[in-house]
Parts: C-alpha cells; structure tokens; sequence
C-alpha cells in the first residue's frame, strides 16, 4: 500500500481486533471473500435507480449482482419471491428504518416503539434522532418487575393512541419478541407492524429466534451483526400490503431512491450478497446455535457471580448486566473502560428504570456473536465472566 499513515492505522486496528475479547453484541467478524467482495471494482460504478431502471448505461453486471443479492436476501429467510420484496440499497439500519417511515407514516404521526432506556434504538422515535423530531414516539412500555414487555399495556396504549406503525424489535431487549401478538395489536389499532430485526436476523436465518415474517408487513435489519456480513442493511416488504392505494413495498423503494440516497454502494451490495450465502448453510446455523449457548452461559455465569441480569437472562446473543446495583456496584461508564483496559470490550447502556444519564449509564451490554466467530464455547464463556468478574470487582 502507498499510503503508509492509512495502511498503518489498518495494521495497528488488525492488530487491536486480535488482542481483545470483542462483547460488543453489534459487531462481529467478516469472512475475507465478503472482505474482497466489499473492497472490490464494483466500487467504481455508479447504478442510480435499480435493476433494469438505471440512470446511467454500463448496468449489465450491477442488475445482475443486485437482483443475485435480492433473491439470496428471499432464499435465506424463506420468503416468496411473489409475496415479499427485498430492498438492498439501504446504506445502514438507521436510512433504512427512516425510509419505512417516509413511506408510510405522514410528518406528525405516531410511532410505536421501544424506548432507548427499554432497549429500543434511536430511530424507534427517540426525540434526539430526526424519527423523533419528524414523528412522535408513542412508547412501547416494559413491565417493570419481569422487565419484559408488557403486550396488554402496549395493546390499550395503541388502540387508544393509534400509531401509524408500530416498531418491534431493539438494540438491547434480551428477550423474545411475541410477534404474534404484536400482529393481533396492530390488526386492533390499524397501526402498520414494522419489525427491526438487525440484532437478531442471523438468529431468524439460523433458526435459534422466532421469525418475524409470518407476521409483519415490513421487516428490516442491518447485515453486520448476527449475520456476519458488511454494513449495509436490507428492507423487506410484502407486496400484497397496500397504503392508500399504493402498494408499500412500491412506496419505500421510492423513499429509499429517490427520496433518501442517490446510487447504492455497490462493493456493500456485493459483500451482502457473499454474505447472505454464507448465512445459507448447515455451518451458519450451527454458528447461530453455539451464539444462543455461548450468550446463555456467559449470563448464567455472571449471575452466579452475583451480578444482576437484566430480565433474568438471555433468550438470544446479548446480555443487559446491571453493574450499578443500586448503588452497591459501579456505574456502567467505569465498568466499561475497567474491562477495556482489561482487554475486553463491551458498552455501557442505560437499564429499564435508568436512574442515570445515558452518558454514564447504570449498565452494560454485552454479546456473543464476535467471539462465537473466533470458535469460543461455553467454558470460553465462563472464563470471561470469571475475568469480567475480578476486573470489575478489583480482585
């Protein structure tokens, strides 16, 4: 490489990556064809518009990498070809979510959505994200002893409120989402059912978490995080479902391009769509199981050390820990540079019932995905929460 100050930072990044214990439950590991994928002369094209309806000649091979990358997106989650419609020109998981709503939600209505404190994500309609300023967030509550959301409260909110959409799905709810109840309370509130699944798509394709599109109109997710891909993101959307009397998987393309972006990044495209093969296969699936065992492990261990879990557990890849306690622990901000300093690597997060400010926060998350990808097991598990345990208690 020519630039030696970029190929430095690169070297020394690589070599960062390699020496810690990676818990941050949204990152992960890349295979070195996605790498070559992402990285490769796809990049000097520009395809604005999308398959077959481009803006500039030269399409032949990006119609055809991005209709491959679409079916693939179909083929992994099951879905019919002539039922549902895959988007794969979302730049991220935050353009994406905010293309559904431009599509369907007019300026003012009501989104409801977990809030950040109840482990939902900023474009779930917090004030701070433009969803929030542009929409009003109608807020998904959790019942605030089992810390799980509570579906009667969130079905008497939405009929009475009447949200455009509802939101299920977040960036740190630990737990299942009943996703047929969530389509009996939008079915009684009129409300469209969006499911963000960018946590947890590479669980849905491995078969360790309920799928959310027996039930949902519209499903979207991030690549890189359980499903190992680049960042990139995808929008799903059933073509029988109509707004007015416009077919919304017809409405979001158009809020995608032109409403939000100009071309798509091809290289992401074709990362994503190596990517999605991958996830494809016996081995991914086993990858998703070992994921649910490695994160389970690793909370029941923290809980026998005596630390308190939120929810009580873990259903899926990621683990809320309460370091605060009440007082009795230390603050998640303290806990996260202790456990760096450490070599483990993880984020502070705000609890259900946060007491603190979302800058030094009561809580940390935690994951298993990244570490899963480096081959670790349960006992693995148990030994970082034994490390995560004396770096935190000083011992």
């Amino acid at each position: 490489m020519h630039d030696k100050q970029i190929e430095k930072l690169i070297k020394a990044e690589e070599k960062r990556q390699k020496g810690v214990i990676n818990l941050i439950p949204s990152e992960n590991y890349v295979s070195k064809d996605v790498l070559t994928a992402l990285g490769s002369i796809f990049d000097n094209k520009y395809a604005e518009g999308y398959p077959y309806a481009r803006y500039y000649a030269g399409q032949k091979y990006t119609d055809e990498l991005e209709t491959l990358c679409q079916k693939r997106a179909l083929k992994l989650f099951k879905l019919k070809e002539d039922l549902w419609h895959a988007n794969v020109q979302p730049l991220s998981g935050s353009p994406a979510n905010l293309a559904v709503y431009l599509a369907l939600v007019p300026k003012g209505g009501k989104i409801m959505g977990l809030p950040l404190s109840s482990g939902g994500h900023l474009t779930h309609g917090q004030k701070v994200s433009i969803t929030g300023k542009m929409w009003e967030q109608l807020p998904i509550n959790l019942n605030p002893k089992t810390e799980l959301i509570d579906y009667e409260k969130m079905k008497e909110d939405a009929i009475r409120e009447k949200p455009v959409v509802i939101v299920v799905g977040f960036t740190a709810y630990p737990r299942f989402v009943d996703f047929k109840k969530c389509r009996e309370i939008a079915d009684a509130s009129g409300a469209f059912l969006m499911v963000d699944m960018s946590h947890f798509a590479g669980l849905v394709a491995g078969g360790v978490y309920p799928s959310p599109f027996e039930y949902a109109d519209v499903v979207t997710t991030t690549t890189h995080k359980t499903l190992r891909g680049p960042r990139s993101a995808i929008i799903f959307s059933r073509k029988d479902k109509k707004s007015g009397d416009k077919d919304i998987s017809v409405l979001i393309d158009k809020a995608v391009f032109p409403g939000l972006q100009g071309g798509p990044h091809l290289g992401q495209v074709a990362g994503v769509a190596v990517a999605l093969k991958e996830d494809n296969t016996p081995a991914f699936k086993k990858y998703a199981k070992q994921i649910v065992k490695n994160a389970k492990a690793l909370a029941g261990e923290l809980s026998e050390l005596g630390w308190r879990i939120v929810s009580g557990g873990t259903d899926s890849h990621l683990i809320l820990v309460d370091t605060w306690m009440n007082g009795k622990g230390i603050p998640g901000k303290e806990a996260e540079a202790k456990l760096e300093k450490a070599g483990i690597i993880c984020n502070k997060n705000t609890i259900p019932g946060e007491t603190r400010s979302p800058f030094d926060p009561s809580g940390i998350r935690i994951g298993t995905p990244a570490e899963t990808t480096r081959g670790k097991k349960e006992k693995d598990m148990i030994l970082i929460a034994r490390k995560i345990n004396s770096t935190l208690r000083g011992k």
